[in-house]
């Protein structure tokens, strides 16, 4: 019995020991916050939100009568629903009629945070980027905003709840207002994961193997496109900066027509990119793996080796919603 009370108490050091964050981890930890910085509490707009708007955002967002065949709501690209990464995990989507997409369809978490919408940026916000699916003959089929609007105002229900999102309105149900609504809804889809609780303070929030993989993930140049509060979404770049990526994509040059930006896609955030695949805007790569090793490539002109790539993998799941 002696002995084991001196065993205990030697132990209780070396716990303490243990438990203590090493100065590499809160170096680490330094870097990163400066790097990154942590997301903000509330998306811009949000101040305007009432809980009424955001209801009636929420009601819009999984309502398929806003098709033209009744079969295509928001959500059917963008699925929330039991516990949902905010995407379909498709190469690219399905929309009215069976038909596909030209494009993979990117998470609306954390969406409103980003300097643009689509991978191409033509839409300055969640607002804008919310009107484009509707009228989209692929997507959502309906003809014009006339014939939405409309429609939404068949049903009832809805005849209250924009009176009650847009009390001050002359005229409530405008499709202005019910871009507005999903908008609102769409700012409410903050994530909040491990990184941030390691930016933030908490040294021990990654495990050293995941720390290993952000450490390679910084100074292998990855950071040098995937910075920001997001890991992402604050800029454009050419796919194929280093290695010519093959795509017959032209990206951004859709929208701008200068010729710089062919090839030029927007940054993806990579918060909650271990369950947001396949990757890439055309939904090419299956896996994360593969997805970083190529981009090692193309972007970097690096080939990282198994062990660096499983590190970064490693790091790159910690960034998935809590």
């Amino acid at each position: 019995m002696k002995t084991a009370k001196i065993c205990l108490i030697m132990l209780i050091p070396l716990y303490f020991i243990n438990c203590k964050p090493s100065t590499e981890s809160l170096k680490l930890m330094n870097e990163a916050k400066e790097t990154f910085g942590v997301i903000p509490a509330a998306m811009p707009g949000a101040e305007n939100d009432s809980a009424e708007r955001v209801e009636l955002g929420k009601t819009l967002y999984f309502d398929k009568a806003l098709s033209v065949d009744d079969t295509i709501s928001c959500n059917s690209c963008h699925n929330l629903e039991n516990s949902g990464n905010g995407t379909d995990n498709a190469m690219v989507s399905t929309g009215v009629d069976g038909q596909k997409g030209g494009r993979n369809s990117p998470t609306v978490l954390n969406a409103g945070f980003h300097v643009a919408q689509f991978w191409d940026g033509r839409a300055a916000d969640l607002k804008e980027q919310a009107k484009g699916p509707i009228l989209n003959p692929i997507e959502m089929g309906m003809p014009d905003a006339n014939a939405v609007i409309a429609k939404v105002k068949t049903n009832k229900k809805y005849l209250g709840l924009f009176k009650k999102a847009f009390p001050d309105a002359e005229e409530s149900i405008t499709y202005d207002n019910l871009a507005e609504a999903i908008a609102a809804f769409e700012r409410t889809l903050i994530t909040k994961d491990r990184f941030d609780d390691f930016i933030n303070g908490n040294a021990r929030a990654l495990t050293p193997d995941e720390q290993t993989g952000l450490t390679h993930f910084m100074e292998k140049g990855c950071s040098s496109c995937h910075n920001g509060n997001l890991i992402g979404g604050n800029s454009y770049r050419k796919l194929g900066l280093a290695n010519e990526y093959t795509t017959t994509d032209v990206g951004r040059f859709e929208v701008t027509k200068a010729t710089e930006d062919k090839f030029v896609f927007k940054v993806p955030s990579l918060r909650n990119i271990a369950n947001t695949g396949p990757y890439f805007h055309d939904g090419s790569i299956k896996t994360l793996e593969d997805a970083v090793k190529k981009m090692g490539w193309h972007q970097l002109d690096l080939k990282l080796s198994d062990e660096e790539t499983s590190k970064i993998v490693l790091f790159l799941k910690a960034l998935s919603a809590k």
